[in-house]
């Protein structure tokens, strides 16, 4: 299977930039195609990414010395053009909104090859197409990629790439298991382990109110105003990364124990519609959630089970069966009318979870 890896690297000033300007490059090319890709649509015509790629290398690209300076990897145009066209496809089959144009700072990156050649990688040393070796802080895996994508967050630059390896089963202690997902507790099992919500967000938000302020405050285009926007987005980032530590432990943990695993279809977008929740249901990160459980069940071996979004888990008493009209929030406690029943209300849902799947097992066989 193919996995992915992602990781800091050890850069100097000369290094810092020269990844700058490739980032510069990727960018530019890749506004000047939305700009030419809207232009050739108004006139009646059907653009699409070969075309202005084709028209960029023999045209544009010429007229800009800079972008064929020494140290500058060529491929960079390339895959800022595919990144065009994937934008527009996912626009037109209505996963995404429309391409908009890059600004300079803002999820700077670009991606370089070695022209079809596999890069070979591996130690806390990389040599780079064009660009040549750069170090990073953690050891790589020994292993061959195709491309490799390069970004910056903050001030700081990371490398990304995708490389196989073999899938890597684990001894299961438990076969099934339901998986309830909550604001007060992150996730509650239905083996009665939980994990609490360490709300990242709301403990950091002074901090981070405080930096806004201060950047807000700075004098436009100032160098001030540049270090405060550094710091402010440093900041930020450390939300980030503490928010997927917690998220990886979690999935982690889930994948490596459980043979199977059921999952609620949560309607995220829905759930974001309500004002006063909004803020600790984004920082809870369901949809990060998910992702990881489904590649990490990939690669630990065992079997995600995704719940429909209307089971009513949450309504239903695991002990008798009685379903609910209506449970608030704020009842923390399930009370079951039918047989008296009392119980959590997330292991309440997280049994029940747990119960579908061999529901479904059942009636597969």
């Amino acid at each position: 299977m193919l996995l992915s890896i992602k990781t800091k690297l050890k850069l100097n000033k000369t290094q810092e930039i020269l990844m700058a300007k490739h980032a510069g490059i990727a960018r530019f090319a890749y506004n000047w195609g939305l700009a030419t890709w809207q232009d050739l649509y108004k006139d009646g015509l059907k653009p699409n990414k070969y075309l202005l790629k084709k028209f960029f290398n023999n045209h544009v690209k010429p007229e800009f010395t800079w972008i064929k300076e020494k140290g500058i990897c060529q491929k960079i145009t390339q895959y800022a053009f595919d990144y065009l066209g994937e934008s527009f496809q996912r626009f037109f089959k209505g996963l995404s909104k429309y391409p908009r144009f890059k600004k300079k700072g803002k999820n700077d990156s670009f991606t370089i090859d070695n022209s079809g050649k596999p890069i070979p990688v591996g130690g806390t040393s990389i040599k780079l197409p064009t660009i040549g070796w750069v170090k990073t802080y953690e050891a790589l895996p020994h292993t061959t990629c195709k491309s490799i994508t390069i970004s910056r967050t903050a001030d700081s630059w990371f490398i990304a790439f995708f490389y196989e390896q073999e899938c890597q089963p684990t001894i299961k202690q438990y076969d099934l298991v339901g998986v309830d997902l909550g604001v007060k507790e992150l996730a509650t099992l239905s083996t009665g382990v939980t994990f609490p919500n360490p709300k990242h967000y709301k403990q950091n938000l002074a901090k981070l109110q405080r930096s806004s302020k201060i950047y807000c405050r700075k004098a436009s285009c100032s160098n001030n105003k540049h270090k405060a926007k550094i710091k402010l987005a440093r900041h930020h980032a450390r939300i980030t990364n503490l928010r997927k530590d917690t998220l990886h432990k979690i999935t982690t943990y889930l994948c490596k124990n459980h043979a199977r695993i059921v999952v609620e279809d949560l309607n995220v977008s829905g759930m974001l519609s309500n004002h006063k929740l909004a803020q600790v249901i984004a920082d809870c990160g369901f949809h990060e959630f998910k992702r990881q459980l489904e590649y990490k069940a990939k690669k630990f071996g065992c079997e995600i089970i995704i719940a429909d979004r209307f089971y009513p888990s949450s309504k239903t008493c695991s002990n008798c069966g009685h379903k609910k009209e209506h449970l608030s929030l704020s009842q923390r406690t399930y009370h079951c009318e039918n047989c008296g029943f009392k119980m959590d209300r997330d292991l309440n849902a997280a049994i029940n979870l747990s119960r579908l799947a061999k529901a479904c097992k059942s009636t597969e066989g």
